[in-house]
């Protein structure tokens, strides 16, 4: 029992030796960027069956630490060897997902820094696919009614639909909507560039100036964006007419390149301007600000 005490009492020293001697900000950033890393490896293996791999891999090291623990030397000594060579096993085993991780780094473009905007990107590519989707409504009158999540969380209304968190494509979007498909009697929820709900029901807005040529879609959609600060496209099933629902107020006659161009000018470009305020933010208050240190000087000399 004393030694169990005495490994956390050492393990808690580590912790504040280890706190007391950060260097602030760079050992916050090589914290931060591991983290990052750890991450992004833990999303690549859940698309593959690599997964399944760690898991077993991660099993066999408990069980090794526990042999050694409990001094189970048979059973510690066969797993010795595993654990020898579990390194070049490793690269056997997962040389089909390391290549096409090192295939996805080489195709990076660094200078866009897509490693950190990959929601980004996937937002742009949703926001695509969406608008693509709804130049076939329009030609066909079918109606559609699509609302992008933001910082408010809608949970209230996808709980009112049913959850299909998938990759977006024009076809996928096109299917949900087709008349007489089980999903396309409501709203669909984009939530980080994918399409995360469907046949969700909005709440109607209470105003009483809407004109009378606005249906019901368009009125949950104002509805959608007074209570929240998404933002909805809606296609008109009777006259085929792309809208744009924001902060409650609708534009419309879009044509699904200029709905590309504004979605993609609320969606993504805004966020990164506020992104980017907050980054200048914390960067003055870490860096000194070398003017006002002039200006000091310049008081202290006049």
């Amino acid at each position: 029992m004393n030694s169990v005490f005495d490994a956390i009492y050492s393990i808690w020293n580590q912790i504040i030796f280890a706190i007391s001697n950060l260097r602030i900000p760079f050992d916050i950033i090589d914290i931060l960027a591991m983290a990052y890393i750890i991450y992004k490896a833990i999303g690549f293996l859940r698309e593959t069956r690599a997964g399944q791999l760690v898991k077993g891999l991660v099993i066999l090291f408990v069980v090794y630490a526990l042999a050694g623990w409990w001094k189970l030397a048979t059973i510690q000594w066969v797993l010795s060897r595993v654990v020898d060579s579990a390194i070049i096993a490793a690269a056997v085993i997962f040389q089909p997902e390391l290549r096409r991780l090192l295939e996805r780094v080489g195709r990076t473009n660094f200078s866009k820094s897509q490693i950190f905007d990959s929601k980004t990107n996937r937002l742009a590519e949703c926001i695509s696919s969406v608008c693509k989707a709804a130049a076939t409504m329009q030609e066909k009158r079918i109606g559609a009614l699509i609302v992008f999540e933001r910082t408010t969380q809608l949970g209230e209304i996808i709980n009112t639909g049913t959850v299909i968190d998938a990759e977006s494509s024009v076809s996928i979007i096109n299917n949900i909507f087709f008349p007489k498909s089980p999903l396309h009697d409501g709203a669909m929820i984009i939530r980080e560039g994918r399409i995360y709900a469907a046949a969700c029901i909005l709440p109607l807005t209470q105003r009483q100036d809407i004109s009378a040529q606005l249906g019901t879609r368009h009125r949950a959609a104002i509805g959608m964006t007074e209570n929240s600060d998404a933002v909805v496209l809606v296609v008109s099933e009777e006259t085929g007419i792309i809208s744009i629902v924001s902060n409650g107020q609708i534009t419309r006659n879009y044509s699904a390149v200029s709905a590309e161009a504004e979605l993609m000018s609320i969606l993504v470009e805004s966020d990164q301007n506020k992104k980017g305020n907050n980054v200048k933010q914390i960067i003055n208050k870490i860096l000194p600000n070398k003017k006002s240190g002039k200006d000091e000087g310049n008081d202290e000399t006049a």
